[in-house]
């Protein structure tokens, strides 16, 4: 009887023999980048913090989720972007993306407040926030939404051959959705311009990752693709910033996406109306002592020199800043009608 012929082997090496990018380092910030770092994430938090008062004394309508916990991952990835090309794309916990982005925290909170002078004219409110200006597309409410539409603006920079990198922000819940993969595929195919940016804060909505995911270690998502993944310590800014600078090389030397599975964790519930009785106070209260990202970067800031007295002033012009944009937000007047029928066709001749 014939033998049946042997099957060809696959002549791709396996995943651990392929290329990857550099093991990323930790940053080494220099004393105005540690103080500008700071800055950036005591205004997000503050900011939260006030938008969550806000949200309390019904001053913010409709859905409302917090970045409070979150905030070394925006800071120490968008530090990395190039503001006059690179573009930037989220979910719905779009607050401190926007914040990161020194987009003016008066615009942000009237559109928490639906008021004219929001940063969308008040028509998108907390969680559909655009800045095409800084090249923010978005606040994106459909869980996974973003990651495609990402993929398409990473493939607009390739095009137009501008040297721009898409970051794509996403959950990890999102991380389990279908289109997330279609995605994955095409931007490997094509070796789109984009770093996708998994914020793995623990709890998608109220379920945590490891009941949800039966692969939890989400830096290996794109393996089936021929993406790289790095995890990375998403509660220190430094380390942020390294795993950033690597991804960013990465993918703008034309080889294609690259996986950024930030471990983070958020403080608050999944939006305004969660009580979060899915975990324990303790279990909150204990990552708020070991790993809050702020009195991290404390550390590094007193290890360089800096004195208690310059973060005393940064802490009082961040107290400054928020309370102007609330009272900015709570005074601003509300669209007029007519504005519902603007901005909902684009046409072009």
């Amino acid at each position: 009887m014939a033998k049946a012929p042997a099957r060809s082997r696959n002549s791709e090496p396996p995943i651990s023999n392929r290329e990857r990018p550099a093991e990323p380092q930790r940053y080494e910030a220099s004393k105005e980048e540690l103080l500008e770092f700071y800055r950036q994430m005591l205004l997000i938090r503050r900011f939260e913090e006030k938008a969550g008062q806000l949200y309390g004394l019904g001053l913010i309508g409709g859905f409302c989720h917090l970045y409070i916990g979150q905030e070394a991952v925006a800071v120490g990835l968008q530090s990395a972007l190039d503001g006059e090309t690179d573009s930037v794309i989220t979910g719905y916990r779009d607050h401190g993306h926007m914040l990161a982005y020194n987009i003016d925290p008066k615009a942000i909170m009237a559109e928490l407040t639906g008021r004219a002078a929001g940063i969308s004219k008040g028509k998108g409110g907390s969680m559909h926030m655009f800045s095409t200006e800084h090249k923010f597309y978005g606040g994106h409410g459909i869980v996974g939404a973003q990651v495609s539409l990402g993929a398409g603006l990473a493939f607009k920079h390739k095009y137009s051959e501008d040297g721009g990198v898409c970051l794509a922000y996403f959950g990890d819940g999102a991380a389990n959705q279908g289109q997330v993969y279609e995605a994955f595929n095409m931007a490997e195919l094509w070796k789109l311009p984009i770093i996708f940016v998994i914020e793995n804060n623990q709890y998608a909505m109220g379920t945590s990752v490891n009941r949800a995911s039966s692969e939890d270690q989400l830096y290996r998502r794109g393996e089936s693709f021929r993406i790289p993944g790095i995890q990375v310590d998403g509660m220190d800014v430094l380390a942020c910033r390294g795993a950033a600078e690597t991804a960013i090389e990465w993918v703008r030397s034309g080889k294609g996406p690259v996986i950024l599975e930030m471990k983070t964790y958020r403080y608050r519930g999944h939006s305004m109306s969660d009580p979060a009785k899915y975990r324990s106070r303790d279990e909150v209260q204990s990552v708020r002592e070991k790993s809050d990202p702020i009195e991290g970067v404390k550390r590094d800031m007193e290890a360089a020199g800096i004195k208690e007295d310059e973060i005393k002033a940064i802490d009082a012009e961040i107290k400054k800043i928020v309370n102007e944009a609330a009272d900015f937000a709570e005074s601003a007047p509300e669209p007029e009608p007519a504005e519902l029928y603007t901005d909902v066709l684009v046409e072009t001749y």
